[in-house]
């Protein structure tokens, strides 16, 4: 799958809504999980801003990779943004879009604990 690096030196991001478990199946309630780590994936909001525009942006990220408090409005930095465009079938309606995961959402309030080095 392409992955696109989202440079993210000239941008104010900041949570729109706190981390919440990545559903992987609705119908069943299946959290998504990374498949090389197994760790859990979550999903959080956040408000992206950069050369005057601004766009919500769902960011998927391993649960380890959060760091800090993550409360609506809190500044953040995102680590390893990468685009992934995809596209799928369903129902005979094509659809197309472009997700978001990072490897680190940390927040950059003061006290705010860093990530752990791998």
């Amino acid at each position: 799958m392409r992955q696109i690096p989202v440079d993210t030196s000239a941008a104010m991001v900041m949570v729109a809504q706190p981390p919440a478990p990545k559903v992987k199946d609705r119908r069943t309630g299946e959290i998504a999980t990374d498949p090389e780590t197994g760790a859990q994936m979550m999903s959080v909001d956040v408000l992206f801003a950069a050369y005057g525009e601004a766009e919500v942006l769902s960011v998927v990220v391993p649960a380890p990779g959060i760091s800090g408090e993550l409360v609506m409005g809190t500044p953040v930095a995102l680590t390893g943004l990468v685009a992934r465009p995809w596209e799928n079938e369903f129902n005979g309606q094509k659809r197309h879009g472009i997700s978001f995961r990072a490897v680190a959402v940390t927040s950059l309030t003061a006290g705010a604990s860093q990530p752990k080095a791998a």
